[in-house]
């Protein structure tokens, strides 16, 4: 997948638009499931931060923290938080995905990976072939809208789902209440504004093409701010294909 800043016009406007194009090879995908309210939660949180260093970021690899929001009960409210990721996680349980929801949980490559714990190294699969998927986003802030094609390696599945969210970098919080009172605790690769699009088909054989709302850029006094986008099957969280980059 290769990120492109181009120059184009845009309702007769001049902006910059942002093209990904996943390619055939499948992005590994991490997923971190965590919260400001769980004591063991900091190390996984850093750990994913390194992951900004880490060779092929946003390219072959595209780390994401989804604060879940069970947390929230024993008197810190995560502001990161979200009862929607709460279910996603606990849908990965009913898909067979994770064994149990539990945090700090990774998800790699839509499969449960606890050797985090054991220190080992993430595992990578970017040998496998998966669909094509292209994107272009303006990046212009008032223009809020993105233009998608895929074309899913089986054919055969015809009902897809476009997630679109952006992902917070370097947000800080000093925690005054639960396991964590006291702390800071900083985060990168923090899901914020998931937006879900039923994706339409274009034609036979299954080529899918459209536009989707933007949401709303988010100013949570991050450093940066990057855009994610990925397909899931229809009421499937597993993640088929992802693009991403920084804004």
């Amino acid at each position: 997948m290769k990120a492109l800043l181009l120059i184009t016009l845009f309702l007769a406007t001049s902006a910059q638009a942002l093209t990904l194009d996943s390619g055939t090879q499948r992005a590994t995908t991490v997923e971190l499931f965590t919260s400001e309210g769980c004591s063991s939660c900091p190390p996984a949180d850093q750990w994913l931060s390194r992951l900004k260093a880490a060779p092929g970021l946003f390219d072959t690899l595209i780390p994401m923290a989804f604060h879940v929001d069970y947390w929230d009960r024993l008197g810190w409210r995560d502001s990161f938080a979200s009862r929607e990721y709460s279910q996603r996680q606990r849908r990965h349980h009913q898909e067979g995905n994770l064994e149990r929801v539990y945090t700090p949980g990774f998800v790699v490559d839509n499969r449960e990976w606890r050797g985090f714990f054991a220190g080992q190294r993430l595992p990578r699969h970017t040998s496998q072939k998966a669909g094509r998927l292209q994107v272009n986003v303006d990046t212009d802030a008032s223009a809020g809208r993105i233009r998608y094609q895929y074309r899913p390696a089986d054919s055969s599945q015809m009902q897809w789902t476009l997630h679109v969210a952006y992902l917070l970098m370097g947000v800080c919080s000093e925690i005054g209440a639960g396991e964590n009172r006291g702390r800071q605790l900083c985060h990168d690769f923090v899901v914020d504004s998931h937006q879900r699009h039923a994706m339409a088909i274009e034609k036979q054989p299954a080529y899918f093409t459209g536009t989707a709302a933007l949401p709303a850029r988010p100013d949570k006094q991050q450093a940066q701010t990057a855009i994610v986008v990925w397909v899931s099957r229809q009421g499937a969280e597993a993640i088929e294909q992802a693009v991403a980059a920084y804004l």
